[in-house]
């Protein structure tokens, strides 16, 4: 529940807060005139289904714009219900119009309420007789009208209203048969009664229907007990068992509810104990419908305020003036509260309690804790009345019951519905000054309050309700009565502002702090905690935990509330997000108070680090590493190092969690996929604090743990251990394993290396990726005389398992890892091989990384060797601006080249991250100054295709940009092949918007060479290139004929048709009759369409196309003869040249009218039928040769 604030505190002008708010805003109801225009259109479009249908949308989407502020259609709604109404009332409407008419105006009732737009219908005596005509008219079973029966249902509830007895309407009572004729108060009875029972929206206005009519004074005398006598019937003979009964006890209690809060007292006192009593035997406590046990209680409410006479508590607590503005603009000296008006009627001491009353009470608290938000928002707002009209002790005593709820032993709807009912109370001034050391106390646990269910927990409602206690007390009570209670109220939404988990809680929080700063004027530094934790800025979680806390914690009031809350609520939370946040919240929050989290806190910690709930264990064990290695960071400021900050104790404490959690096995199951990365942040923080621990045991037991995780990786756990891992490695070296600065300890080196290229080569998955990460992440120091090895060791598991076509996510945290490892050492031209990156080994690098790009490995999760690509691509940028910014020279332009058209294919292909990727290092490449990368292709034209400024403005993941820029590489030669390359999967895929804007810039740049005959035979050369090379590669050849196929169908070859037996196309046949031999269908069918576009070409081909398409139609597959049928029929059509025009008709008419499916032998014979009408020999087959 997000609260409203107040004008106490304002935004700076024109502040981003005021700008979001104000444009939600509307000025007023601009659509006036498109309203006029479609209620001046339903005469002419009622009887057209779809004309009606769009008119009724658009009148929807207007109206629910105005949802959030409806008011702004007050000044509107005399003309829009005058222009319906017109068209309801006159003769001419046919009930078509009529009923468009009324769902219209039930639109603008449903967004500006019945109660408002009621009150505008005519409600004359003349409007009686019509509108109960036109009702009784209606078919309560017509699911298509119901909005005409709801809203006739209204006009009549205002019509009864007249000041006229009802029998003056009804004139002589016999028709001209001597037959006594209904009453008109007996026909509105009867319909109330029908609509009571429906089950549709109908029954809602019904019960206004009730509530107005049966409180006439002629009606009530007459009808009255009769109408109740029947409601107490029906009620007592229904259950809520069937859906049926459900509606109809919906319907008696709903009027019934209505009834008892329009009547008056003294009229409906007799009746309301036989009500009461037959309301307590039906048990709708009990029943499993929610909206029935709403309308028990507000029933029940309703009949206690009954049973109390109208009063106004002369006990009650009252602030004064309400407003903010008149609060503010009274002198001090004028603040005192303001005493009533109105006098109580009688005395407390005369004025007698019904016993009834204290039935309504006990059913009122027990719908505080229904398991409903909306019935326990009834029984709240019930406790309010009720008690607002009892004697101050009888009131205390429903207080007391109200803080009941608050019991550890309540379920989270009771703290719920108590929230609530204690707001009410407050906000009506029935909670005394006296009673508020007995329930801020419970506001303040409840502002917290947080409740475990298996992987989840519960409370969120009850910390907004809490909020809007606080909320509601602001407004309530003078500062006076507050100031006891300021610093616990303020430090508690402060902390729920900052802190809780949901974003709504948060809000209210914020909202409620607001409204106090703003009316008590009493909470220390309310501006300027406001400034910083408006609703806005609360929304972002991130930003609360680790900014806004910093900024509250520098008021030394709030700094160690805000770190005992972390450490007692958050540290140990379900959500492990929050308790990784808390975490770095807590390492934020140490500078502003380093003694008491070195002297206090941490000592606080450390048995929970080891203790046995696995959460808090988890928290806390994250918890010592951040604040340890932020006192360290404060003590380099005042060269002091952790030791002098923290006790011996701590320090030991802190050294022995790893042993604790090892000796207990805690690392084992589910508990140390949270206690690995735990420890291992805790072994990185310590390494970095500079902990005296070098040449302790605890560093073996460290390593341990981290060879182990490598070893034991598993799938669900492997991101956040992994990365905890290799960071907390990282660290231990640079920190334990030095012998003097820059030089490693050789046992340890040796040890670790040869581990870690041991289990590249695992059969484990997880451990290759883990060991592969470890390599990347070791010091440069320990890559010195070792990188021989280790490059070596990356590369033979790259080069096998990509031949395999295994150990995919393994590959690429290989080539990240070769990438780390060349940028620790360095690059020296002359250096040595086994030290740093130099002339003689660079190039085995980049082999590795560039044969990276071409590992497209696919299973069952798809194309997996994206990530390969995508991580060599990486790495790619990475080592060339490495080595390009020192030794440049060692950099051959054969490897450049390579480089730059892999990159390019790559930024041609479909999947548009990996496009967006490889494009954004191409953009980097070619415009790097510093260092500028020697021996790039086409240089200067790839500047010109590609101007600095489309670093910024090209979006690679659009096609409809990517691809007019990636296909002008076409024209450049040393790009064209490898361009193309990637175009082809792209125009032969299956995205749509891929396949239409690649195929269309590549269309676009055939365009233009059309009339440059060797730019198009080169184009053809590269096309015929990439045939030849991925001739069995179906990642290539399906999507290649695809685009082939499409390019003959948009004549890109015709100056190619001109010649006879053109090469290109004697080419072209030879590898598609290749293709021709595979089993796969789709394939198959790709190729039939390349035959028939090859049929365009003149000369010898053009006979051998059609002998391949002849053999086609007797493959053993039947798809295929088919396919090959209909796609040769369809390219007799095209090409009316192909077959002498006398015989075209028989030859088409055996393609269309033989059926193709049939046995071999059948087909066989039509095929040569057409063969001998085309002139052409008839296909042999061939025998197969035994195998010897």
């Amino acid at each position: 529940m997000a609260l409203p604030g107040n004008d106490g505190v304002t935004e700076p002008e024109g502040g981003e807060s005021d700008i979001l708010a104000k444009a939600c805003l509307l000025g007023g109801f601009s659509d006036s005139e498109e309203t006029k225009t479609l209620i001046s259109s339903l005469s002419e479009v009622h009887e057209d289904l779809v004309a009606t249908e769009v008119t009724l949308q658009r009148f929807l989407v207007i109206m629910n714009r105005y949802q959030e502020q409806p008011h702004l259609l007050d000044p509107h709604l005399d003309w829009i219900m005058n222009m319906l109404l017109e068209l309801i009332r006159s003769e001419r409407s046919p009930p078509s119009l009529v009923h468009l008419s009324f769902k219209l105006l039930y639109t603008v009732c449903k967004v500006r309420g019945y109660k408002v737009l009621m009150q505008l219908f005519p409600h004359e005596v003349a409007d009686v007789q019509p509108v109960l005509d036109l009702l009784l008219r209606q078919d309560p079973k017509d699911n298509e009208t119901w909005e005409t029966r709801y809203m006739l249902l209204l006009w009549l509830s205002m019509t009864c209203l007249i000041p006229f007895d009802l029998f003056r309407l009804d004139g002589h009572m016999e028709h001209d048969g001597g037959h006594a004729r209904e009453s008109t108060m007996d026909r509105i009875l009867a319909i109330a009664k029908s609509y009571l029972v429906v089950s549709d929206t109908p029954r809602d206005a019904a019960s206004v229907l009730v509530s107005k009519f049966m409180t006439r004074p002629d009606v009530k005398q007459k009808r009255l007990g009769d109408f109740l006598d029947w409601s107490l019937t029906t009620l007592s003979h229904t259950n809520d068992q069937s859906m049926t009964d459900i509606m109809v006890l919906d319907g008696i209690l709903q009027s019934l509810a209505k009834l008892f809060k329009h009547g008056k007292r003294d009229d409906l006192l007799q009746y309301a104990p036989t009500v009461l009593q037959c309301l307590e035997q039906k048990h709708l406590s009990d029943s499993n419908q929610a909206m029935l046990r709403k309308l028990g209680v507000k029933l029940t409410q309703r009949l206690g305020l009954t049973f109390l006479k109208p009063r106004l508590a002369s006990w009650r607590y009252q602030r004064g003036s309400r407003s903010l503005a008149a609060n503010l603009s009274v002198p001090l000296s004028n603040t005192a509260p303001l005493s009533p008006n109105l006098e109580p009627l009688e005395t407390e001491e005369d004025y007698d309690i019904a016993e009834e009353v204290e039935t309504v009470i006990e059913h009122l608290l027990v719908g505080l804790k229904d398991k409903e938000t909306i019935v326990r928002w009834s029984a709240a707002k019930g406790i309010g009345r009720v008690t607002g009209r009892l004697p101050r002790e009888l009131a205390d005593e429903v207080v007391g019951s109200v803080l009941e709820c608050f019991s550890f032993q309540e379920t989270d709807n009771a703290w719920h519905g108590g929230c609530l009912a204690l707001a009410e109370l407050g906000r009506r001034g029935l909670l005394l000054p006296s009673r508020l050391k007995d329930v801020v106390p419970l506001i303040i646990k409840s502002l917290t309050y947080e409740e475990k269910r298996g992987a989840c927990s519960v409370g969120s409602n009850v910390r907004d309700a809490a909020c809007y206690v606080c909320w509601s007390f602001a407004r309530a009570y003078e500062p006076k009565e507050l100031t006891p209670f300021v610093m616990q109220i303020a430090r508690a939404l402060v902390i729920t502002a900052v802190f809780d988990r949901e974003v709504n809680c948060r809000r209210a929080a914020s909202a409620a702090f607001q409204e106090n700063v703003g009316r008590q004027g009493t909470f220390p530094h309310g501006i300027d905690i406001l400034t910083a934790a408006d609703y806005y800025a609360v929304g972002n979680l991130n930003n609360c935990y680790l900014n806004i806390s910093v900024f509250v914690a520098s008021f030394p009031e709030y700094t160690k509330s805000l770190i005992d809350h972390l450490i007692e609520m958050k540290i140990n939370h379900w959500d492990s997000v929050i308790r990784e946040l808390s975490t770095k919240a807590l390492h934020n929050l140490t500078p502003q108070a380093p003694d008491y989290m070195g002297t206090t806190v941490l000592p606080q910690l450390l048995p929970m680090a080891v203790g046995i709930d696995l959460h808090s264990r988890h928290g806390a064990i994250i918890a010592c590493a951040e604040i340890t290695h932020a006192l360290y960071k404060l003590g380099l400021q005042t060269n002091r190092g952790v030791v002098d900050i923290i006790s011996s104790e701590c320090v030991e404490g802190l050294k022995n969690i790893h042993q604790m959690i090892h000796d207990r096995k805690q690392y084992r199951g589910y508990g140390g996929e949270l206690m690995r990365p735990a420890v291992c942040c805790l072994i990185e923080k310590f390494s970095l604090s500079k902990m005296p621990f070098k040449d302790d045991p605890v560093i073996g037991g460290w390593q341990w743990l981290i060879d182990d995780s490598i070893k034991t990786l598993s799938k669900g756990a492997f991101d956040n251990t992994m990365t905890a891992v290799v960071t907390a490695l990282s660290a231990l070296c640079e920190e334990y394993y030095q012998t003097e600065p820059g030089q490693a300890d050789p046992e340890v080196q040796r040890v670790l290396i040869s581990q870690y290229i041991e289990g590249v080569q695992s059969p484990q998955m997880f451990t290759r990726c883990g060991s592969a990460l470890a390599l990347g992440a070791l010091p440069k120091f320990f890559i010195q005389s070792k990188l021989k090895q280790i490059l070596e060791g990356l590369r033979q598991m790259c080069v096998k398992s990509q031949e395999e076509g295994s150990f995919t996510e393994a590959r690429r945290d290989a080539i990240k890892a070769i990438s780390q490892v060349c940028v620790k050492a360095g690059v020296c031209a002359n250096g040595s091989p086994d030290s740093v990156l130099c002339s003689e080994n660079v190039s085995e690098v980049y082999e590795v990384l560039l044969n990276s790009l071409n590992d497209y490995t696919t299973d069952s999760r798809g194309d997996v060797g994206a990530w390969v690509r995508e991580a060599a691509m990486t790495s790619l940028m990475d080592v060339t601006l490495l080595v390009c910014g020192s030794a440049p020279e060692i950099l051959s332009p054969n490897l450049v080249r390579r480089m730059m058209c892999c990159l390019a294919q790559q930024a041609a292909e479909k999947i548009d991250r990996y496009r967006a990727h490889a494009g954004n290092i191409f953009l980097h490449l070619i415009h790097s100054k510093d260092p500028a990368i020697p021996h790039v292709p086409h240089h200067e034209e790839l500047l010109a295709i590609f101007p600095f400024e489309t670093r910024t403005t090209l979006n690679w993941k659009a096609p409809s940009q990517a691809f007019q820029y990636i296909t002008q590489l076409l024209g450049l030669s040393h790009y064209q092949y490898h361009t193309l390359l990637g175009l082809t999967v792209s125009v032969g895929g299956i995205t749509e918007s891929t396949v239409q804007h690649s195929s269309q810039s590549l269309f676009e740049y055939l365009k233009g060479i059309q009339n440059d005959c060797a730019a198009l035979t080169q184009f053809g050369d590269s096309l015929l290139s990439i045939f030849r090379d991925n001739l069995r590669n179906d990642r290539v050849a399906l999507p290649f004929l695809k685009m082939l196929n499409q390019m003959l169908a948009n004549n890109c070859f015709e100056i190619f048709t001109t010649q006879e037996n053109h090469p290109f196309c004697v080419e072209l046949l030879t590898l598609c009759k290749e293709i021709k031999k595979s089993k796969l269908i789709p394939k198959l069918r790709a190729c039939i369409t390349v035959f028939c576009g090859l049929i365009q070409f003149q000369g010898d081909v053009r006979n051998k196309v059609l002998s391949q398409l002849l053999m086609l139609l007797c493959h053993p597959f039947p798809v295929i003869r088919k396919t090959t049928a209909s796609q040769m029929y369809e390219m007799l059509l095209t090409y009316d040249d192909v077959i002498e025009p006398e015989i075209l008709d028989d030859v088409m008419t055996s393609l269309s009218d033989t059926n193709w499916e049939l046995d071999l032998a059948t087909v066989r014979t039509h095929r040569n039928q057409i063969c001998d009408l085309v002139g052409l020999p008839h296909p042999q087959a061939v025998a197969k040769k035994p195998v010897s």
